[in-house]
């Protein structure tokens, strides 16, 4: 792999960058092997999530929002996370297709990634995804979330700038996600306003945001009307958006996110490798592997198992006797 796949990453090369995120998304080592080189490179794009309901037009919206990057001279990539899909475990695409448009755009680079089954609205690996984009120099980084509900809020943990698109019509849905998903966007997007009910839903979204006030930051988050499908209000979009990542810039913020993504990063590799080498082992010792036998056949409770799994590996720590 080496080096040279490595410098063709940092040198934008498309078809590099495609082969490393697969790594990445097979549990290749060589994925792994290739972020270290690559993570001096990382640190300079700015994440933008895009999240909401099922049906808020988001797809929509973030191909309307790359074609304005695009024509302010921006390099942009773009991470559609998809539903797996329940025949082939893979994602189904739909985002991908939305957004055919920019298919012969050297400067766009899109991946859509499956969420096998990972909660939140994210998949495993969109943040290593990320940091490959980024190395890749590409300036935005545009992640749309699969449609999630009111506590799926893993993309504010990821993205510098986060979106909350919501459709009109959400009636008493606004006012149940008053503490969860709407709480994490740094601009709301009322998007397909020109449908009945937005008129409604833009009233309950400005008292939300009157609730709300100023991030710790001092970001006054704002709501956006738009028709992504025609284009209209996204213009005002994108300028807030650029003034969120300057804002960040300005307070130490982008620094601060950078650092929690990079703890949040840490965590997650630990976890997975912990849960990955516990398996081996339960697979590797007969003794052990007896306990996944017990737990299916219901003669062992999970909770007894998981215990004896890790005390196994991670044995207790017990204070020396004075």
């Amino acid at each position: 792999m080496g080096e040279s796949l490595t410098l063709r990453v940092r040198n934008g090369h498309v078809a590099s960058g495609a082969r490393l995120l697969g790594w990445l998304e097979d549990g290749d080592p060589r994925g792994a092997e290739a972020l270290r080189a690559l993570h001096p490179a990382t640190g300079r794009s700015q994440v933008v999530g895009v999240t909401g309901p099922p049906g808020a037009g988001k797809s929509t919206l973030v191909d309307t929002l790359v074609a304005g990057w695009r024509a302010r001279g921006l390099r942009v990539g773009v991470i559609a996370v998809d539903p797996t899909s329940p025949f082939s475990g893979g994602a189904l695409l739909g985002d991908r297709v939305r957004m055919q448009r920019h298919a012969t755009d050297r400067d766009v680079f899109i991946r859509s990634m499956a969420t096998r089954g990972q909660l939140g609205g994210l998949a495993r690996h969109t943040g290593e995804a990320c940091a490959v984009l980024d190395a890749m120099g590409y300036e935005r980084i545009a992640v749309e979330t699969v449609g999630v509900g009111q506590d799926e809020i893993d993309v504010a943990a990821l993205a510098h700038t986060t979106l909350v698109v919501c459709p009109p019509g959400a009636g008493d849905g606004i006012q149940a996600q008053k503490a969860g998903l709407l709480e994490v966007g740094d601009a709301l997007v009322l998007n397909k306003a020109d449908h009945p009910g937005a008129d409604a839903a833009e009233r309950d979204l400005r008292e939300l945001l009157h609730l709300r006030g100023a991030s710790p930051e001092g970001w006054q988050p704002r709501l956006f009307r738009t028709v992504a499908s025609r284009g209209e209000g996204v213009a005002a979009l994108l300028d807030a958006i650029e003034a969120h990542g300057r804002h960040l810039r300005e307070t130490g913020g982008f620094a601060r996110v950078n650092g929690r993504r990079a703890r949040r990063a840490l965590r997650e590799r630990v976890l997975w490798r912990v849960e990955e080498r516990l398996l081996e082992r339960a697979q590797a010792d007969p003794a052990l592997g007896s306990l996944l036998e017990r737990v299916a056949d219901g003669s062992l409770d999970p909770y007894t198992a998981a215990d004896h799994l890790l005390e196994a590996w991670i044995p207790t720590p017990h204070p020396d006797p004075e």
